[in-house]
């Protein structure tokens, strides 16, 4: 993909999500990451450029964080129709959000841990991806819970709870699943493209 691609995506994609969103704070909580990593993507662009894998993923979770963000996580109007079509108690919008929140920055830790040699072993290394992506999904729960109290029930739709008792432990779980999933997916296909990369300005180890 394309840097201006990227850029033009995120873009329309960000400026659409904050027209009348469903409220104006949960679409300031919900996108204030992707809008962080956007920042931090263009400061570290030069000294280290992702390979093309990582940042479409990178901009598929954007898009996924900028859409529960212009209708909340709970609203969103497709998840609706699944929902009455199977029946379920809940729009399960939040757990595809969750699914992501593995699923991506799995692979975001594999090419930063491969690149510069962190983690000797694929073994190892995976684990460690998993690890750090369930730490990674805990601490956003932390999160979620420090702007509930601080904020009190403005944070309602942001936390996305629907009444569901076992949501944080949930969110987690599939968290988890999405990490594992990403690894035993994509791993291939990252090797290829670490391979295309100039080795001399980006060493790496595979096994």
């Amino acid at each position: 993909m394309g840097k201006a691609l990227w850029i033009g995506t995120f873009t329309l994609a960000l400026v659409w999500s904050g027209i009348h969103p469903k409220d104006q704070f949960t679409w300031f909580l919900e996108t204030v990451p992707a809008m962080i990593g956007a920042v931090v993507l263009a400061i570290t662009y030069r000294s280290f450029r992702f390979t093309t894998l990582v940042y479409s993923l990178i901009l598929v979770h954007c898009l996924v964080l900028m859409v529960g963000g212009h209708y909340t996580y709970a609203e969103v109007p497709l998840f609706d129709v699944i929902r009455d079509y199977f029946g379920m108690a809940r729009n399960n919008y939040d757990k595809l959000g969750h699914l992501v929140q593995g699923f991506v920055p799995a692979m975001i830790a594999r090419e930063i841990i491969k690149r510069r040699q962190i983690i000797n072993g694929n073994i190892m290394s995976s684990f460690f991806i998993v690890c750090f992506c369930l730490a990674f999904s805990a601490f956003y729960e932390l999160i979620e819970w420090w702007v509930a109290v601080a904020t009190g029930d403005s944070a309602e739709a942001f936390l996305g709870t629907q009444g569901y008792v076992w949501d944080t432990q949930s969110d987690m779980a599939y968290a988890l699943f999405g990490a594992i999933a990403s690894l035993l997916l994509l791993s291939g296909w990252h090797d290829r493209q670490l391979r295309s990369l100039p080795r001399m300005k980006n060493p790496m180890i595979l096994e």
